[in-house]
């Protein structure tokens, strides 16, 4: 059993918003399912921090939640900043229950407990955002991740955190979540939402204690990343 992570699948079987268009996105549907049949088994969980599809309804992502439920494992989904279906995670777990999407669960203030290890995270937020409240959502991205990890820590096991947006890159660091992420010793964490050259610019590495590797879909060549074997 292991746990495996791949983040920005940006999925739309029924959204019209090809991501072909960006090099280095031919085929990569097909490039996925090919990678993930391939490396995951049915005891294996895979995380997905974040732009999981393009629907802009929770109704209008079920064939996308429908391919991923199909792949084999496990998933865990966090929210992206391009989720706009994403709702309370009550409406969320009703919908996949109802649909039998029973492979797919949500990280959302909470945690999922694999072996020895904690899945801990949330959608954290960006550098660059211009939004007016800017300062209030990392205050409450930091909140939520705070929740995350007690959550698993009450579980049992270590934390792992998985985070959307990077919390730090080469010449910028968001205090409040790394703040977070020391208070509660956390020494791993992994993001996404980096892509195409930015992805190569990415900080990845060790700073204060916490080692943090980047996700992204098409940085990855669409392959999930193994991120721990789970003994029982």
């Amino acid at each position: 059993m292991s746990i495996y992570a791949i983040g920005d699948p940006h999925l739309s079987f029924a959204a019209d918003k090809p991501m072909n268009i960006f090099k280095g996105w031919d085929d990569y549907v097909e490039r996925l399912e090919t990678n993930w049949r391939a490396l995951i088994t049915a005891d294996d969980t895979v995380v997905i921090p974040g732009d999981i599809s393009w629907a802009m309804r929770l109704e209008d992502a079920a064939a996308d939640f429908l391919f991923l439920h199909d792949l084999p494992g496990q998933k865990i989904l966090a929210k992206g900043n391009h989720d706009y279906w994403w709702s309370t995670r009550r409406k969320m777990e009703d919908f996949l229950e109802e649909n039998g999407f029973f492979s797919l669960h949500i990280l959302h203030n909470n945690a999922f407990r694999v072996g020895n290890f904690c899945i801990c995270g949330t959608r954290g937020w960006f550098f660059d955002a211009e939004q007016q409240d800017a300062d209030k959502v990392v205050l409450r991205e930091a909140q939520r991740l705070r929740a995350s990890i007690e959550a698993g820590k009450a579980l049992g096991g270590e934390p792992i955190v998985f985070l959307h947006y990077p919390p730090v890159t080469a010449t910028q660091r968001c205090e409040p979540l790394l703040q977070v992420l020391q208070e509660e010793n956390v020494r791993r964490c992994y993001y996404a939402h980096l892509h195409g050259a930015a992805a190569y610019q990415a900080f990845q590495g060790e700073t204060d204690g916490v080692k943090f590797e980047l996700l992204s879909a098409d940085y990855l060549k669409f392959c999930p990343k193994l991120i721990e074997i789970v003994k029982m």
